[in-house]
């Protein structure tokens, strides 16, 4: 493999990690904005209030994206297969 090809596979490597993580980061960080401006508003600081919706959110996010997810993810295994198939027979 060339330098060109490493930095590709890289490349794919962390793409990926961003679109099978950036769904549900994106559903905390709406989730923990909403509590927090909820508690500024209300005047509550109550601790658990911030951590019990986000968590629920986030389940909830998981259940629904677990299907794009693991697309991704397999999707780059099978890529990453086929270049280690690739690389053994040449």
């Amino acid at each position: 493999m060339t330098e060109i090809e490493v930095i590709g596979v890289g490349r794919e490597g962390i793409l990926t990690i961003l679109y099978a993580a950036g769904p549900l980061m994106m559903v905390a960080l709406v989730v923990g904005l909403s509590v927090s401006l909820f508690q500024a508003l209300t005047q509550i600081q109550e601790m658990t209030l911030a951590f019990v919706p986000k968590i629920v959110a986030i389940f909830g996010a998981s259940i629904i994206m677990a299907p794009f997810m693991l697309s991704k993810v397999d999707d780059l295994a099978k890529d990453m297969f086929d270049r280690i198939v690739a690389i053994g027979g040449s």
